[in-house]
């Protein structure tokens, strides 16, 4: 396999990748990430998308790529829910929670054997939502106010919408710490822990693993502090000369993912 970068040693044999913004651009496939996939596929390289977007299990979000022209297997998806619902499986097993999300975060945490509940859970877990309900932001500050840990799936303040930006988990739960005067732990991208999580799904290692994401403040700064290679795409969120301006660089800078299948051979 050709190497993925002409310093150092490395050889890159599994690839994470963001989903919008890498493979899709709200429902169209960014081009070159059809062949890109197939490409991976034809090798039997092992690959997973990421995304922070705690909504969706991964049936619902691979249904969401094949109509957009993309084939990608369930099980090649991880989302910021499955690595929220992964770690609190692993600090306190058959723990409770307040939930406030989608069937995205509600399965995951049901598979990881947690119980749903109002009253005195082990934690306040807040994912994403298109309807935040004032009644649960409130449930929600109080039981963070009697001692519950409070978790968010990922720290992104706005999400992306035809018509503009939404609010998203990063916002809401700035409204929930300013009410309580508690800060959440952040599972999601940019957190490297959710890169971990990631790489032990696939059982890949940092050292052959390469990240590719679109926005330097999530995937890449990501990426770099799980020990990972990092190539950022110029067809989402970070434009180049934006990427200039941050204090740290990604380990290569492409136009696309169709760039890098001649990577692959």
């Amino acid at each position: 396999m050709r190497r993925l970068l002409t310093v150092g040693d490395r050889r890159i044999r599994s690839w994470l990748m963001d989903m919008d913004g890498v493979l899709v651009h709200e429902e169209a496939a960014i081009p070159g990430a059809a062949e890109f996939l197939g490409a991976l596929k034809a090798r039997g390289i092992p690959f997973l998308v990421l995304t922070n977007n705690s909504m969706y299990t991964r049936r619902d979000l691979a249904a969401r790529l094949r109509a957009s022209g993309l084939e990608v297997p369930e099980e090649a998806i991880w989302t910021s829910a499955l690595a929220t619902a992964r770690f609190l499986e692993d600090q306190r097993p058959g723990g409770s929670a307040f939930v406030i999300g989608e069937a995205g975060l509600t399965t995951a945490l049901h598979e990881a054997g947690y119980t749903l509940s109002e009253r005195d859970p082990d934690y306040v877990v807040l994912g994403e939502t298109r309807t935040y309900s004032f009644e649960r932001l409130t449930r929600a500050i109080r039981l963070i106010a009697e001692g519950a840990r409070f978790i968010a799936t990922n720290p992104d303040a706005t999400g992306p919408h035809p018509e503009g930006p939404l609010p998203a988990t990063g916002s809401v739960a700035a409204l929930i710490s300013r009410a309580t005067g508690v800060d959440p732990y952040f599972v999601g991208k940019p957190n490297p822990l959710m890169m971990r999580s990631a790489l032990n799904a696939i059982d890949a290692h940092s050292e052959e693993t390469a990240m590719i994401g679109d926005r330097m403040d999530t995937d890449v700064i990501a990426g770099l502090e799980a020990g990972l290679e990092t190539v950022l795409v110029l067809t989402g969120v970070t434009k180049h000369d934006e990427a200039e301006r941050f204090p740290f660089r990604a380990s290569r800078t492409v136009a696309g993912v169709g760039d890098l299948i001649t990577e692959l051979d």
